[in-house]
């Protein structure tokens, strides 16, 4: 494969994604197809087919991305305030696309296998961030706790019973009986 097709093949993919984050803006998870989408990004459906093997895929995979763009957290502080701030930066950052925050949830429910792998980036991204602000002698415990709470708040949030803004300042209390206090 030539270097430009790699580049011209790179560029699809971004407008297709691109394309993906415009039509859920705009008609929601639900009504959002990849065929729109395709229609969106001026490709084939089938074109469409080749990066995203379903609108869950597109909806992780829009998830990732964005998660992946949140700043780490600052290595001040207490563990306590250093993985609350972690949690805080998280959260902040997926109220900060409602729509798809709302997509994400059920998408990340599904089976299909690159939906899987992409919960499971998604998983290790949180665990990476928890891991860092809780620095070096954390137990596994603790790590193991911050991530099932951190899940379980999510999926509340996902079903409506807090909104995103409202997951850190509820997770607060919860980091300081995980990590204890200092």
């Amino acid at each position: 494969m030539s270097s430009a097709t790699s580049t011209r093949q790179a560029e699809t993919v971004e407008r297709v994604f691109a394309a993906g984050l415009a039509e859920l803006r705009e008609v929601g998870h639900e009504a959002l197809t990849v065929r729109s989408v395709a229609a969106r990004a001026g490709v084939s459906p089938a074109t469409a087919y080749t990066y995203l093997a379903s609108k869950n895929h597109l909806f992780a995979e829009l998830f990732w991305r964005h998660l992946a763009e949140t700043p780490a957290v600052e290595e001040t502080g207490s563990r306590v305030e250093r993985v609350q701030a972690a949690v805080r930066g998280l959260t902040t950052r997926i109220a900060e696309e409602p729509a798809l925050a709302a997509a994400v949830t059920p998408a990340l429910l599904g089976s299909d296998a690159d939906v899987e792998r992409l919960r499971l980036r998604i998983g290790a991204e949180f665990a990476a961030r928890f891991e860092a602000a809780l620095g070096e002698g954390a137990a596994e415990a603790e790590r193991e706790a911050l991530l099932l709470a951190f899940s379980g708040a999510l999926l509340q949030a996902g079903m409506g019973l807090m909104t995103y803004d409202e997951m850190a300042d509820r997770l607060a209390p919860v980091v300081a009986v995980i990590v204890g206090k200092e």
